[in-house]
């Protein structure tokens, strides 16, 4: 093989560097919500249950608004996706203060908001990556970016529970708006049209076993089925027939459940113990902290062992986590240690996930077909959001909504033992 140029090197951990900073905002942003609910609440009187009916809508845009985007993308390149995904997101929060009735607050957090966040997230930014990047050097690059998110969690849910403390929750809302706009500048770097279809047939290429074509019922035979210039359509129907496709669907849909119930109303649960809303911050922080440490330990576990086995193990633990905080006494520390051991998963299931579509299908409609698996993510965070206000409204408490997170995060983990995946391949040195 050629030596590894060190300008192209240089240039795809720019590229990493400034997908990740772009998630860092905008995920950041998103999953600090949850600390307006109560305020949101108190100053317009709209009920727990609308608030939460207007972020669960949110949830679900997010999702959807991902396979559309992501297709533009695909044609067009993630450059303008992602500044007019920028522009939206900050219109959204900046009229949210404004709005008077749960319809108006739907259009502004759940669509403008939500859509304007996902053009600016995991399927845009992963599926731009891989195209840049060897096979063996993907689900690296998607822990990378994902750890950017985590980071923003990390930033964002103290900074916004500062704000609100100090100058109320509008000053928090106008403050986030204003930092979605830094996502402009940095799309700067992303522009330019997709490679075309060679990207898609290089990875399944790179993908096969040495000596030999990719075996008949591998995972990577489902790349080879469809060349990349039969296009989109194409790509869909088969993608849309394939077992484990769908099983990673299913499994992802739980994740999102998971998330979103955590990221609205673990403020709510915290209140509930009669604790101060600084926990609340601290909690969610934490979550970003130690996600960063899950991600870029997901993404490089990913180049040795098989991505499924991955995410057995952590919808499997989130079970037990969950378990272990029902039984244990409700106080800050148990609360920091629950946020530390579910950070290390959080969104850490994002890098295989991505990684697995990629070696079933190859890269060149990732981001439509990423964007489609985070669609069920959405749509089990749609549940996940709203069933936890309902909970909150009828029962008083989430003790069902912890009881059918454990149920759900088991079943995930055995949804995804049947996924068909190679074992990974060793990287290539450069000599």
């Amino acid at each position: 093989m050629t030596p590894a140029d060190p300008t192209a090197a240089r240039r795809t951990w720019l590229f990493m560097v400034m997908a990740a900073a772009i998630l860092m905002i905008t995920m950041g942003a998103r999953q600090s919500l949850g600390l307006f609910v109560s305020p949101l609440n108190t100053a317009t009187g709209l009920g727990v249950v609308a608030i939460s009916f207007a972020m669960a809508v949110g949830q679900f845009v997010w999702g959807a608004a991902q396979p559309i985007f992501g297709a533009v993308a695909d044609r067009y390149g993630p450059g303008r996706v992602i500044v007019a995904g920028g522009l939206m997101m900050a219109a959204g929060m900046a009229i949210t203060p404004f709005v008077q009735s749960e319809w108006a607050l739907v259009l502004s957090l759940g669509v403008l908001a939500a859509a304007g966040a996902g053009a600016g997230s995991f399927a845009i930014l992963i599926g731009a990556t891989a195209q840049r990047l060897p096979p063996e050097r993907r689900a690296f690059a998607s822990g990378f970016i994902n750890a950017g998110g985590s980071f923003g969690q990390f930033v964002f849910a103290p900074f916004a529970a500062a704000v609100i403390q100090a100058f109320g929750w509008v000053a928090a809302m106008l403050a986030l708006a204003a930092s979605s706009l830094a996502t402009l500048p940095l799309a700067w770097g992303l522009r330019g049209k997709r490679t075309g279809s060679a990207g898609a047939a290089v990875g399944a290429a790179a993908d096969a076993p040495s000596g030999g074509p990719a075996r008949p019922d591998g995972p990577v035979a489902s790349a080879a089925r469809v060349a990349s210039d039969a296009g989109l359509r194409a790509q869909l129907r088969t993608a849309l027939r394939d077992r484990s496709y769908l099983l990673l669907h299913a499994g992802f849909f739980t994740c999102g459940f998971h998330i979103a119930f955590l990221v609205t109303h673990l403020p709510g649960e915290i209140a509930l113990c009669g604790l101060p809303p600084t926990v609340a911050g601290t909690a969610l922080a934490l979550i970003g902290l130690f996600n960063i440490v899950g991600s870029l330990g997901v993404g490089w576990l990913a180049q040795t062992i098989r991505m499924k086995t991955l995410l057995v193990w952590m919808y499997a633990s989130r079970a037990a986590v969950v378990a272990l905080y029902l039984l244990a006494p409700k106080t800050p520390m148990t609360f920091y240690v629950f946020a530390a051991v579910l950070g290390l998963t959080w969104l850490a299931t994002v890098p295989p996930t991505a990684g697995l579509v990629g070696k079933l299908f190859g890269t060149r409609y990732l981001a439509t077909l990423f964007g489609l698996t985070l669609l069920s993510h959405q749509v089990g965070g749609f549940l996940g959001a709203w069933l936890g206000g309902l909970a909150l409204d009828r029962l008083g408490d989430f003790t069902w909504m912890w009881i059918a997170d454990i149920v759900l995060a088991l079943a995930a983990a055995l949804l995804n033992l049947p996924i068909r995946e190679a074992k990974p391949r060793a990287a290539v040195v450069a000599a």
